[in-house]
């Protein structure tokens, strides 16, 4: 009877996707299985996955050492043994499986080696051995290449960041840079992430693949406040300085200005500072907004239990709920109210913006500040290099003026996180009823919260009546 044998294939790069390597591979095993006269009855296949790397996990790879265990499999046939394991303890766990059953076969396409011998044994250890000093050694290789075309602001290959073009990396993709553009704004409008992501997951946006996974939120964070959108060079994830402390810029079109980039950067950490309820997405425009007039108690929106499809009637209603702490007394429908304070704000805003324009040409008062703490920072750096000062005496000067530098890059961004959300909600005055509820409802709450500070809802009495605005109480900043 034909014993039976696992094919395992890998490879740790496949940039095309197309599994070609992979397949060469079990090819060339199918062949040498059927010289053995072995059957091969699975395939094992860890395609664009390291075999150097100690936090991968091989999932393939532990399936076929679990199988070889439960005795599904009777022996294995690679393509090489560096394809199996370019780890020391790999290798070890196979041969433990040899140990415990004498009887498996082993082969591979390029060598003959035999796991279940003595001699194969200690061959195999010595040539993975040499396959890890080799991984090593390219591994350095290539870490000091990275780092090299860093200091150049090149970029290092791989698959274009989200808002270049595929084709070339350097220039700007029209239709993604202008997602994010637009994203930017709605994130200084108030809009939150969350609503960005299922927009961009719903319209294709944000990630080259996109359909064929979920985005997640830090993904999405990550395209708005890349470095590389400001031309920033990073190496292992943090922005590269050159010799003058100035950081390193990349040889790609930038999306965005300094003052740009800064300010979304700043929104979106001082969001993560709030506190949790503040983030909290809402469904309808005056939860927590909205409050009882006879109890004083929030009132948020619920859905209309009388509400069905095509009707007439209301979809929700506010209403002072007793298990929040209310009287229960106040509940109207909620269409009305909405449009109407809807109406209030955007006349009141385009009442103040007649009166006053927004600065949006105002630079940052304190640049010289950073200029000269830069060139303090340099001019230590550069006299310790001279030996003028000592390694001591640099490092006792050095983190104070550090500390200076970046207090002063923050105020920066607070000053133009100021700036960019002004121009980024300033345009409500101008705005429609009809365009102010096509905004996400995170935007509608800011324009409302920029006039008022609650809506006070009185009770409307018994029996059915007319929607009187008389009723709804605005109170204003």
């Amino acid at each position: 009877m034909a014993r039976k044998v696992g094919i395992y294939t890998r490879i740790s790069r496949d940039d095309e996707g197309e599994a070609l390597g992979v397949a060469r591979q079990k090819q060339d095993c199918e062949r040498l299985a059927d010289l053995r006269s072995w059957q091969a009855v699975k395939v094992y296949e860890d395609n664009d996955v390291s075999a150097f790397k100690r936090n991968v996990v091989r999932d393939e790879f532990e399936l076929m050492l679990k199988d070889l265990r439960a005795g599904l499999i009777d022996g294995i046939v690679a393509y090489d043994l560096d394809r199996l394991a370019r780890q020391p303890r790999d290798l070890e766990r196979l041969i433990e499986i040899y140990d415990d059953r004498p009887r498996l076969e082993f082969a591979t396409v390029t060598n003959d080696l035999n796991l279940g011998a003595a001699d194969g044994r200690t061959m195999a250890r010595i040539m993975v051995a040499f396959a890890n000093k080799s991984s090593h050694d390219a591994s350095r290789r290539i870490k000091r290449k990275h780092l090299e075309l860093a200091q150049q602001g090149r970029d290092s290959g791989g698959p274009a960041p989200y808002g270049w073009r595929k084709d070339d990396r350097r220039a700007l993709d029209p239709v993604a840079s202008k997602a994010i553009r637009d994203a930017q704004r709605e994130i200084l409008s108030g809009v939150r992430i969350g609503t960005i992501r299922t927009r961009w997951q719903e319209q294709g946006l944000g990630n080259p693949r996109a359909g064929t996974k979920r985005m997640a939120h830090h993904h999405v964070e990550h395209i708005l406040t890349s470095p590389r959108l400001v031309g920033y060079r990073t190496y292992h994830g943090e922005i590269l300085n050159d010799e003058d402390g100035h950081p390193v810029m990349g040889d790609w079109e930038p999306l965005n200005t300094l003052e740009e980039w800064e300010a979304v950067r700043a929104v979106i950490a001082e969001r993560k500072q709030q506190s949790p309820g503040a983030m909290l997405a809402r469904k309808y425009l005056l939860s927590g907004i909205a409050r009882c007039a006879l109890c004083k108690t929030k009132i948020r929106g619920q859905v209309n239990g009388k509400w069905t499809p095509g009707s007439k009637a209301s979809r929700y209603k506010y209403q002072c709920s007793q298990v929040n702490g209310g009287c229960g007394k106040v509940g109207r429908t909620g269409e009305p109210i909405d449009k109407l304070i809807a109406e209030l704000v955007l006349e009141e805003q385009r009442e103040k913006a007649a009166a006053k324009s927004i600065p949006v040409d105002q630079q940052w008062p304190r640049a010289a500040e950073l200029d000269d703490v830069m060139t303090d920072i340099k001019q230590l750096v550069d006299a310790e290099r001279a030996k003028e000062i000592s390694v001591t005496m640099l490092l006792q000067l050095l983190p104070a003026k550090e500390r200076e530098r970046d207090e002063l890059t923050l105020d920066r961004s607070r000053f133009y996180k100021e700036i960019k959300q002004a121009e980024a909600k300033g345009n409500a005055a101008d705005m429609t009823v009809d365009e102010f509820f096509e905004l996400p409802i995170e935007r509608q709450q800011e324009i409302i919260l920029h006039s008022l500070s609650a809506v006070l809802i009185h009770p409307a009495g018994r029996g059915k009546r007319i929607f009187d605005p008389a009723l709804i109480d605005p109170v204003w900043r």
